[in-house]
């Protein structure tokens, strides 16, 4: 995957988050790069000015000529493209090298020292924190993130000269079994994408099957959570994780006045007074596991304290918008009932008996019909949620699969609204907030700056 070879990449879906840090890499590599979205969002205006040629609609007149020949030319979709989608036809007909994303991000690791992140949750934070971690070292690395960090306003990191390549390994639709990991941590393994595994069972295999593929010599680290079954291959080592216990974890933590600060204990190295740069509880997990994987890779115990308080976050996971005394609103992309429940555990700890208010958007048709139940326990945590009309993403809508369900098994004296995400903004200029924090994978996000402006207007915030 050099320009000696491929003159031209064509994405089929290249706003998505993951396929926009390949398209990122591509150009890094000065091969001429296009390819077609659904829609134009700030994210791909960003990859035409750095560019990339990308169109908006589903039409094979549309691809640019230097994207017609199939010996210089590597299609890369991702699993989200519609089977009927007429470009793909004409690739798939006129015989080019297509490939998954993830098959592409396969072909790295190979090439590179794979450092790789799995889990249900947690692993686009952990990425971002090891990618920061590495880049502020003398290690270097490469790195392919499922979120924009605030450091750096991107989702790639590019150093020729490092051995290393920083990945966040999807689950969904088992790509992450496209990869050959160095070393990998796994956050968690909470029975998730049950459209395409169908069972838990199912789910878990999948990480059995991926912990084989981690190479001799490397490592995997495990959070003292996660229940899976592992298969590692001799001569990879094995630890585990947690916040209090394990190979790696916390000591003597400190939580208060808006700081975390606590002493890492690690087999291969302590650091002390380890302060978070974005102050929530999870992010002690995070940062331990970051932490875990910056050693094995070389990074100094200066290096990775000074990077862990440098770190700024990644959009929409903990993404605070205003914090004052009187309003904190924040944005997280947490839209599995665990992740959820762990998003308001954090918030409790740090904001202590404050009224905590979420608007959440549920993820898909088939994810609210398996986890309905679980939603509404991890949403019961709250004082008040505000409920939206499910975003359907990649699926078509389910017989009786509604917000309803969820909405219905809530606490029953809890405050709560059910409403459609348009209404989202005119419902909070009516009511009075301490805590607000938007949940969920789908658009809701897209409001959250109107919702800062109302809220900064309401409570008088310059």
């Amino acid at each position: 995957m050099t320009a000696e070879n491929i003159h031209s990449v064509y994405f089929v879906g290249a706003g998505g988050i993951g396929m926009s840090a390949l398209v990122r890499y591509f150009l890094s590599q000065g091969v001429h790069v296009a390819g077609y979205d659904r829609t134009t969002c700030e994210l791909t205006e960003q990859l035409c000015r750095e560019g990339a040629c990308i169109h908006y609609e589903d039409n094979p007149a549309l691809i640019p000529d230097t994207c017609r020949n199939a010996h210089h030319t590597l299609v890369i979709y991702t699993p989200a493209i519609p089977a009927e989608h007429k470009e793909m036809a004409f690739f798939r007909e006129g015989g080019f090298n297509i490939r998954k994303r993830a098959e592409v991000l396969g072909v790295l690791t190979r090439q590179m020292k794979g450092l790789c992140v799995a889990g249900t949750h947690g692993k686009t934070t952990t990425t971002a924190m090891t990618a920061h971690l590495l880049h502020q070292s003398h290690v270097g690395c490469n790195a392919f993130l499922g979120g924009i960090t605030k450091n750096y306003g991107t989702n790639y990191l590019l150093a020729p000269k490092s051995p290393y390549v920083v990945i966040e390994a999807d689950e969904f639709d088992r790509s992450f079994h496209h990869l050959r990991p160095f070393a990998s941590i796994i956050t968690s393994a909470d029975a998730d994408h049950l459209d395409i595994y169908g069972t838990e069972e199912a789910y878990m295999e999948s990480f059995a099957h991926y912990t084989s593929l981690i190479q001799p010599g490397g490592a995997l680290i495990v959070h003292r959570g996660a229940q899976i079954q592992e298969r590692v291959q001799e001569g990879v080592r094995r630890y585990d994780y947690s916040r209090s216990e394990g190979d790696f974890h916390a000591e003597n933590i400190r939580i208060g006045d808006g700081r975390i600060v606590f002493d890492f204990v690690s087999p291969m190295g302590n650091i002390a007074n380890v302060e978070l740069g974005v102050p929530v509880s999870i992010n002690i997990d995070n940062g331990i596991a970051a932490m875990a994987l910056a050693q094995i890779a070389g990074a100094t115990e200066e290096e990775i304290r000074t990077a862990m308080i440098t770190f700024g976050g990644v959009d929409r996971r903990f993404d605070f918008k205003l914090k004052t005394d009187r309003i904190v609103f924040l944005s997280d992309y947490a839209h599995h009932p665990e992740e959820i429940r762990q998003s308001i555990a954090s918030l409790r700890e740090v904001f202590g008996g404050r009224r905590l208010t979420a608007i959440f958007q549920p993820h898909l048709f088939t994810r609210t019909r398996d986890f309905y139940k679980d939603f509404a326990k991890s949403l019961s945590q709250l004082d008040e949620v505000i409920l939206t009309d499910i975003y359907p993403a990649r699926e078509k809508p389910l017989p009786g699969v509604t917000s309803q369900i969820i909405y219905d098994e809530l606490r029953p004296d809890m405050e709560r609204v059910l409403c459609k995400v348009t209404d989202v903004p005119t419902i909070i200029e009516q009511g009075d907030y301490d805590v607000l924090i938007v949940l969920g994978a789908g658009d809701v996000d897209n409001h959250c700056a109107q919702i800062t402006q109302i809220l900064k207007k309401k409570y008088a915030i310059g």
